[in-house]
């Protein structure tokens, strides 16, 4: 149950209107016919009556993670999603780029979605490094990118906070 703050915050971050939100999917192999999680959080941020300014794809190449992030916040995201990228492989980059960005990190992002990651998959959870934060004035969250993963993190973790969230590091 939400605080009488928490939700008197909630109620003036919704009265601000919709966010303005960008999806960025990392991927060496993803393509737009086969990004199903570029598609799928589009949708759902559109369903929750928010604008998408952008989906892209880019390789898990710290310059191209790099670019996008600061790309999407210059041009006014407000809330900027990264799947894909967070594991431990060599390849897996992401959480490295975007953990050296952040101004503000929020780790309970992270351990509340390897707690829930836990109950779907088991100790392999703990091989996610899920992120979020804050960059310039842009809510940023990173998945795993996995379907799974991304769902889990949108339908417990981003949709009830997004609002919220976004009111909260412009306030």
């Amino acid at each position: 149950m939400a605080s009488a703050s928490a939700s008197e915050h909630k109620r003036k971050a919704a009265e601000r209107g919709p966010v303005l939100a960008a999806v960025v999917t990392v991927s060496d192999t993803r393509t737009p016919e086969t990004d199903v999680n570029g598609r799928y959080l589009r949708e759902q941020l559109e369903a929750a009556g928010h604008r998408v300014h952008s989906t892209r794809i880019v390789r898990d190449e710290p310059a191209e993670v790099a670019e996008a992030l600061d790309g999407l916040a210059a041009a006014g995201a407000q809330l900027i999603l990264f799947n894909g990228g967070t594991g431990v492989s060599r390849r897996d980059r992401t959480f490295d780029v975007l953990s050296r960005k952040l101004d503000k990190e929020l780790p309970g992002f992270g351990e509340i979605f390897r707690m829930l990651s836990y109950e779907q998959v088991g100790a392999a959870a703990m091989l996610s490094r899920a992120t979020a934060g804050v960059y310039r004035d842009s809510v940023v969250v990173s998945t795993p990118g996995s379907p799974a993963a991304v769902r889990l993190a949108w339908e417990k973790l981003i949709a009830p906070e997004l609002e919220h969230l976004v009111w909260e590091i412009t306030r």
